[in-house]
This record gives C-alpha cells, structure tokens and sequence, in this order.
C-alpha cells in the first residue's frame, strides 16, 4: 500500500487506494497519503495547469471531495490508536498540506497530540510545534530548532505564531537560542518583521556581551532579506563599536558582518580601517581559515570600490585577492547563475502572496514576461482568479509605457511595512546592490560587468 501510494499520479488516484482499501491501510499509511496529496498539489501549481487528470487545482476544491471526506474521518476515528509517530506525522503532513487549524482533522490531531505531550520524544515535540512553544522553556526551544527535521522545512505558521510570544520572553533566552532561531529564518527568508525586530533589540542590548561569531549568526536575517530593523539608528552603531573592539578575535565573523552591513547601506569606515590593516591580515594569514577570510575580504573590496566612493583607507593589497570564478563567464551564464529572478520571485510569494503574480507566463499574442501582477487603478494587486477574462488582454503598445511608469507607486503602496526594507536599485547609474548570498547580485548589465571585472574576470559576450 506506501508503494503504491507514493506511485501515485494524480490526487484522486491516492484518495481511491486509501479509501477502497480499509482493510489494507495502517495507521503509518495516513500521513503517507497525506504527504502524497500535498506534492501533487504543489506540483500542480508549479506546472501553472488549471487542472490535472481531471481535478481542480488547490487544496479548497479537494476538501468538499467524498473521498477526502473519507479518509479525513478514518483518522479522526482511529486516531486514538495509533501511535506517536504516527500521530505527529499526520498533523505535520496536514499543516505542510495546508489544512485550515479549524479543520476537523487539524483540531482532532491536535488535541491528541496535547494529550500525549508529555510522551513525546524530542523529535516528536518538534514538529507539534505552534501548540506547545509559547509555553516551552528555553531548553525546549532549543531542541525544536535544533531538530533537523523541523530546520529543513518551512514552518510559516508557527513563525507568524511565535511572532506573538517572543518578544515577551526574548531576555530569558540565551544567545545560543536566539542564534538557532535567527538562522532558521535567514534559512527559509521568513519575513517577519516583529521577530525581526525581536532579534534586532536582543542585539541591542546584549551585543558587549556576544562573541562576534555569535553577531554575525544574529545579523544575518536582516542582510539576507534586506531588512532594516526599526532600532537601525540605534543598533548598527553600537554594531560598529563593537567591531572596533572585537575585529582580531574572529576574522571571518568580523567580515561577514561588514558585508551585511554594507547591505543594508551601512559603511562602518573605522572598522573598515582594521580589516584591511596590515595587522589584520597577518591574522589572516595565519589562520586555519584564511582562504575563506581572504575570498570574503576580495568581496568586501569589491564592494567598497562599488558602493562606498568617499572612502580613502586602506585597501586589500592585492596580492592577497582571490578570483571569484574558476573560469571567464558568457553573458548567458551570468544571467542564469547570478540573477535577480530568484530572490525577486520569493519576495513576491512573500508580499503579495502566490495567487497574486504568475511567474514565466507569456500573454497573447506573445508577450513572453517575468512576473505578472494585475493592479487596479487604485494600486491594489489583485488575485489573478479574480481578473475578468476581458482585462487579461495585452495593453496596446501606446499605452504600455504610462503603465509600466504607474507600476511602481503601486507596488510601493502594496504594504505600509515597505519602508523598513532597503530599497533595490535598478538602474544605469553607479548605484548598485550587492548580495551577500550570491558573488554577485548586480541591477544594471553595465554594473554587473563592471563588477565581474573588479573580481577578476572579464565577460564574454557570445
């Protein structure tokens, strides 16, 4: 029966072997069939089709289905029986399903799952999770995100959740915990912008107190999603005295922390000073670890020579720079290797949500686009479900210019939260903006070159 589940081709295939096969299906075979129904689905909004096999797309239209209906009360009737891990794997597989929390099902699981709490083993109580942390202890919200199982997948809901609560007990927490909690986020780009705030005034008011490794892991999530926190003012120059005093410590903590910065259009000049002292680098060259630090000092270089002009320090010597990429780069590897697409598509997802913006479609009579929004006249974005099939056509060439002017006042006002995000620069100039997750992340075709060129490389157009 797992067999020929997971073989499973289509939602309604899945819902037949479960449910015209009672006496086959075992409690472990439930979150099975669960998890199965969730890829399919995912699979279908991937692929962009109206319909599969027949079958409507999204999780709504399969919860009125009978044999959902069915094999729902199949686990809600025999849940009591089974045993934890399969009881945990059927709440996990229907929050990754995406089941509403009032759902029968969810509630059912959720209130067996209370009940055998405290039967749980430390893998079980990380993934039960929004029910149980608002009252967990510092040790147990160590052990949630240090649990692999739960690091590895994207838990929004619990983060919105957590959201509520963590402010309130964010002094009891130690570094280390706040450190697990920060790189989860920074892991799977949870924009949340009151955890965010909640890290950002831990550092605030702890950072003499931290090593520098322990700084970099909880700046991290604001570079990575181009985060200023609300207390920026206030942090980001206590960051820089701390900098100055801790720079020798941990080289490649102290860099990596230069890079976020400079990310979120901070340029600490003194510290900038230290790093590229001769002193510093004798520490570097010293270390286990110095082609690392070396590859991130040529970054930071980089940088400097692109985003911060005013600057008359010292700079790295060049014998110390380390090339980017193995080999010269085509125009086409460029743009498939180091685009924007990527990051801009998981903003979308994140700020307007995935029924909002079609990604690659290409509109009649072939308008090949990247992303596509439909905005109203009062600059709403709209759910794409929701536009009458007669405004779909394609604007007239006249009029595509006007539109594409209003495009961005009207994203700019999708969300009062928008100012707090540094903005990404688009354009010809010398402004530019810089990536600390990619070697380079550059607006402009002139820019990235030039960039490349700064690392050692130069572009072959083909």
């Amino acid at each position: 029966m797992k067999r020929l589940i997971e073989r499973s081709r289509s939602v309604g295939e899945v819902l037949r072997w479960v449910t015209q096969n009672p006496g086959k299906v075992s409690a472990s075979h439930y979150p099975i069939a669960l998890h199965k129904l969730g890829q399919l689905l995912q699979q279908q909004q991937q692929q962009g089709q109206a319909a599969l096999n027949g079958e409507s797309r999204g999780v709504s239209p399969m919860l009125e289905q009978p044999e959902f209906q069915t094999l729902c009360q199949a686990i809600i009737s025999g849940c009591s029986k089974f045993d934890n891990f399969s009881i945990v794997n059927c709440l996990y597989a229907a929050a990754a399903l995406g089941l509403p929390g009032e759902s029968p099902l969810v509630r059912v699981l959720e209130e067996e799952s209370r009940s055998r709490l405290g039967r749980f083993n430390q893998k079980d109580v990380s993934m039960m999770l929004a029910l149980c942390a608002q009252e967990a202890n510092n040790k147990a919200l160590e052990a949630i995100f240090s649990s692999q199982l739960f690091y590895e997948n994207r838990q929004e809901r619990f983060i919105r959740s957590m959201a509520e609560w963590l402010p309130r007990k964010a002094e009891n927490l130690t570094p280390y915990t706040m450190a697990l909690i920060a790189k989860y986020v920074a892991r799977h780009r949870l924009r949340e912008p009151r955890l965010l705030d909640t890290i950002a005034n831990f550092l605030l008011k702890r950072g003499e107190q931290l090593d520098s490794k322990v700084i970099q892991k909880l700046v991290f999530p604001f570079s990575r999603m181009n985060y200023r926190p609300s207390n920026h003012s206030e942090l980001f120059p206590k960051l820089e005295a701390i900098l100055e005093q801790k720079a020798g410590s941990s080289p490649l903590a102290t860099v990596n922390i230069l890079m976020s910065m400079f990310q979120l259009s901070h340029f600490p000049q003194s510290v900038l000073h230290q790093v590229f002292s001769p002193a510093f680098i004798t520490n570097v060259m010293s270390s286990p670890y110095a082609l690392i630090v070396r590859r991130y000092l040529s970054l930071l270089d980089a940088a400097v020579e692109l985003e911060f002009r005013q600057y008359r320090g010292p700079r790295l010597d060049p014998r110390y720079r380390v090339l980017m990429f193995e080999h010269a780069l085509t125009a086409d590897e460029a743009n498939r290797k180091y685009s924007y697409k990527g990051l801009v598509a998981e903003a979308l997802r994140q700020l307007v949500g995935e029924e909002c913006y079609r990604q690659d479609e290409v509109l009649p009579p072939g308008y090949c686009t990247d992303f596509l929004l439909w905005v109203n006249r009062s600059g709403t974005v709209l759910p794409l479900s929701c536009v009458p099939a007669a405004s779909k056509a394609p604007p007239a060439l006249g009029t595509a210019a006007p539109a594409a002017l209003s495009l961005r006042s009207s994203v700019l006002a999708l969300t009062s939260d928008l100012q707090d995000f540094a903005p990404v620069v688009l354009s010809v100039n010398d402004k530019w903006h810089y990536c600390q997750n990619s070697d380079i992340l550059v607006g402009s075709r002139a820019m990235r070159d030039r960039h490349l060129r700064l690392l050692g490389y130069c572009l072959v157009q083909v």
